[in-house]
């Protein structure tokens, strides 16, 4: 019994040890390819035509474009400020309405619970006065 149980806890071992190289293989390999990735990253720029310095019509080109980008940019972003303050004083203008109208239904419910006090007093008293002459009539 003691023969199987090694054997089968030696199998196991070597398992163990043919995956962990299986694992640094492929560790391995992500490493060169993140390398060969970024490799280019690392190099020095070459001069290219592309990237060669430009002459002053070129210069004045980009000057231009960049200016006009600028003025463009500016404005969009003075259009985007208006916006937004205007669109504050709207929130503003319209919790200012919200809570004006929560007093005005405020005031209407007093009101309107006065009348109903208003009108069940009159009614208990046209109550008591028909009472009262219909006691006047029998008697």
């Amino acid at each position: 019994m003691n023969a199987t149980i090694r054997s089968e806890t030696i199998e196991p071992t070597e398992e163990v040890d043919n995956n962990l190289a299986a694992v640094s293989e492929v560790e391995a390999g992500i490493r060169d390819f993140v390398r060969n990735d970024i490799a280019y990253l690392r190099r020095p720029a070459i001069a290219s035509p592309e990237t060669a310095p430009l002459d002053a019509s070129a210069e004045a080109t980009v000057n231009n474009v960049n200016s006009l980008i600028q003025r463009v940019a500016g404005t969009s972003l003075a259009e985007i400020e208006k916006l937004i303050s205007e669109l504050e004083s709207l929130r503003d203008l319209l919790h200012a309405e919200g809570q004006r109208v929560q007093r005005e239904i405020s005031g209407y419910a007093q009101l309107s619970q006065a009348a109903m006090k208003s009108t069940r007093m009159i009614a208990d008293n046209v109550t008591q006065w028909k009472r009262a002459a219909d006691g006047l009539r029998n008697s």
